[in-house]
């Protein structure tokens, strides 16, 4: 019996000191954030304060920014009216020399199938007979 009471008076004894600790802990966290609750106060103010401060710096820059956009959507528009002219010329001069040259290959092709035609004309004109 002696054993037995031995291990129930040190893990009694065990059991109490952590809930002890339990309760020294809780207090302590308590105590911190009491004392931690001011400068938490003072961090926060000082991020608004901040957030506040970049904002009305950077909205003079925002709308330079959005001035400059609109000054090269103006300028890039330009370019593009300029550009799809100068395609729509090529293209013109592209289909100008395709015709021209399709017109020259026409010209050719008829050529020579006369040219053929009249030889073999000729040739069916001309029969030669060397049968002995």
């Amino acid at each position: 019996m002696g054993l037995s009471s031995f291990f129930k008076n040190l893990f009694g004894t065990a059991k109490d000191s952590a809930s002890d600790l339990a309760a020294q802990a809780e207090t302590k966290f308590e105590q911190a954030k009491e004392v931690a609750a001011p400068y938490i106060d003072k961090a926060e103010t000082f991020a608004e304060e901040t957030i506040a401060k970049a904002k009305e710096a950077s909205e003079p820059i925002l709308d330079s920014a959005t001035e400059y956009a609109h000054q090269a959507k103006d300028i890039v528009s330009e370019y593009v009216e300029k550009a799809s002219g100068s395609i729509s010329d090529v293209i013109n001069s592209i289909k100008e020399k395709a015709t021209e040259v399709s017109g020259t290959t026409k010209t050719i092709v008829s050529e020579t199938v006369t040219d053929t035609t009249e030889k073999t004309v000729t040739v069916i004109e001309k029969p030669t007979d060397n049968v002995s």
